[in-house]
């Protein structure tokens, strides 16, 4: 086998005669097929990069072991999955393709604002883009070529799911929960596991829909779903035949080894000759959360969005989500203070939802300050906040910027208004990052954090082998 992996592995075959450590194209591993001549080449474990390969490797006569290419590009191509899909009676949000910026507008306003428009085949959310108006839809066209343009689903809880198929049977392996609201790449969102918000009946219907789109797409190896919850219905975002990023997480938190048993149905077992184990047990919960590297770049914006920022991952497990999640938060690099001054500046749609945050921070002993229109919507709350002004704003006192950088807060929580080096936001949240204050810049992950402020606690380590002999005890 081969595992040709041009995004990220490295390879000491020289077909130079140099050794190197170069991302591969399509002529180098065809060079090393023709050398090695492999039984089959296996391109689920290297992100999408891979998959493009795999026309070629096919058409140069070598064996794709696993999910054939038919299968990578009936999931790719949005027109022939969303007929799939529908012919499952599985809902997608409603879409369309472009190639001019006239088209695209078209469509978003069939289709309704706001949208998320994307170039087809793209790689960490690159030049993805949320769009509430025409002029925005315009510039998000302007990369050119085939354009896909979705309904973006807003204040959505968005699911991942790894499984496994054998291209007749599927076993969901894991269905992990988002802490970030749909629109967050998922590459820089936390995920928690056992899906904390999920109702039984939820879980069974995203389940559901995972095994019947595995053998609907042909999958044998892993696959990959992206779902999201949005008024009560499911929607599919997308579906991936092959290893996700989150395949090592889920493969520690369950116990199941996760590439070597698609590693197997590859070279033709069936799931039933595997007998996996579905984890059933709530005794131990994990979450991923994402490594962000703007603290090394001066003037980076922290916000998070379609496009993936984050350079890496870790992972936690306590007995509880708040435990579990504070433990992450700290791998990350991000620890949450327990006491002092929060400072939150939010969009005007989080400002209801920002309320009981504060009140929680306030039960928990915090000092609030906040801009205008937050400090408004608090105080008629019945909370105690200090009004501070921000950067553009006239007037007597420090500014916002001038308390971070002075370090008399302790936690930001800033949802933004758009983005820019010029907004008052990005000054915020730039002055946080110097400072190496914790800056929040979603609602529910400010929620999140103090849930795990609150109601964290001390526990004995205890490794992950052991954490999955005791759940596999009491399972």
């Amino acid at each position: 086998m081969v595992n040709c992996n041009p995004e990220t592995v490295s390879t000491d075959y020289d077909t130079s005669d140099r050794l190197y450590f170069e991302p591969l194209g399509v002529e180098e591993v065809l060079a090393i097929c023709e050398r090695e001549q492999p039984a089959g080449v296996v391109i689920q474990f290297g992100g999408q990069t891979p998959l493009k390969l795999a026309r070629a490797i096919e058409a140069a006569g070598f064996r794709v072991l696993g999910t054939p290419f038919e299968a990578v590009d009936l999931a790719e191509d949005r027109e022939r999955f969303a007929a799939l899909c529908d012919g499952l009676g599985i809902a997608v949000p409603p879409w369309g393709t472009a190639t001019t910026e006239d088209e695209a507008v078209e469509v978003a306003e069939r289709v309704g604002y706001p949208v998320l428009v994307r170039p087809s085949y793209v790689l960490g959310g690159r030049s993805m883009r949320v769009c509430y108006d025409a002029g925005s839809v315009r510039e998000a066209a302007e990369v050119g070529g085939t354009l896909l343009v979705d309904r973006f689903l807003e204040n959505a809880i968005e699911i991942d799911v790894d499984a496994l198929c054998d291209g007749t049977q599927t076993f969901v392996a894991a269905v992990m929960q988002h802490v970030e609201e749909a629109g967050v790449h998922s590459g820089d969102s936390s995920c928690v596991l056992p899906s904390p918000s999920l109702t039984r009946s939820e879980r069974r219907a995203v389940a559901h829909a995972v095994r019947r789109l595995g053998p609907a797409l042909g999958v044998v190896g892993l696959l990959n779903v992206q779902l999201a919850l949005a008024d009560g219905e499911l929607y599919v975002l997308e579906a991936n035949p092959r290893a996700s990023r989150t395949v090592p997480f889920a493969s520690k938190a369950t116990g199941v080894n996760l590439v070597q048993a698609a590693c197997r149905l590859a070279a033709g077992a069936t799931i039933s000759e595997l007998e996996l184990a579905e984890t059933k047990s709530k005794e131990q919960v994990s979450v991923k959360a994402a490594v962000l590297p703007f603290a090394r770049f001066p003037g980076a914006d922290p916000v998070l969005g379609p496009e993936m920022r984050s350079t890496g991952e870790v992972m936690a497990s306590a007995s509880d989500l708040p435990t579990a999640f504070a433990k992450a938060e700290r791998a990350a690099g991000r620890r949450l203070p327990a006491s002092g001054t929060a400072f939150l500046s939010v969009r005007d749609e989080d400002k209801a939802i920002a309320i009981p945050v504060a009140q929680a921070l306030v039960g928990l002993g915090f000092q609030l300050l906040a801009t205008a229109g937050t400090a408004r919507t608090l105080a008629a709350a019945g909370l105690v906040v200090d009004y501070v002004r921000k950067v553009a704003e006239d007037g007597a006192g420090p500014t916002v910027v001038d308390l971070v950088r002075r370090g008399r807060c302790d936690l930001v929580i800033n949802t933004p208004q758009g983005s820019g080096a010029r907004t008052d936001g990005y000054r915020i949240r730039e002055a946080a990052l110097v400072a190496r204050i914790p800056c929040i810049t979603t609602i529910s992950g400010a929620a999140a954090a103090v849930e795990a402020i609150a109601h964290a606690r001390d526990e004995v380590a205890l490794s992950l082998q052991e954490r999955i002999d005791a759940q596999a005890r009491t399972a």
